[in-house]
């Protein structure tokens, strides 16, 4: 825990000679807390510009026939017997 404190420069409060575990933890614990809070408004933002992207590229499939539809000619027997139809 000490090589912990001193890897992160944490200094004992005044009057105490080394640092207490719970004012470490305390620090750690509102930072660990703070980031977990960002990290999840990033993924947030990440999943909406993704939902976004494919949003648009679905628009843009859909925009664009894969298949090319023709007009029905009048060239069949019902067409010979029937012309009003």
């Amino acid at each position: 825990f000490l090589e912990t404190a001193a890897y992160f420069c944490m200094k004992p409060k005044m009057g105490e000679k080394e640092v207490s575990p719970h004012s470490f933890f305390s620090i750690w614990h509102e930072f660990s807390s703070d980031f977990k809070d960002f990290w999840k408004k990033e993924n947030k933002l990440i999943l909406q510009e993704r939902v976004k992207e494919a949003e648009e590229v679905c628009r843009q499939k859909k925009g664009k026939s894969l298949y090319n539809i023709r007009p029905k000619h009048d060239s069949g027997i019902v067409s010979k017997s029937f012309p009003s139809l």
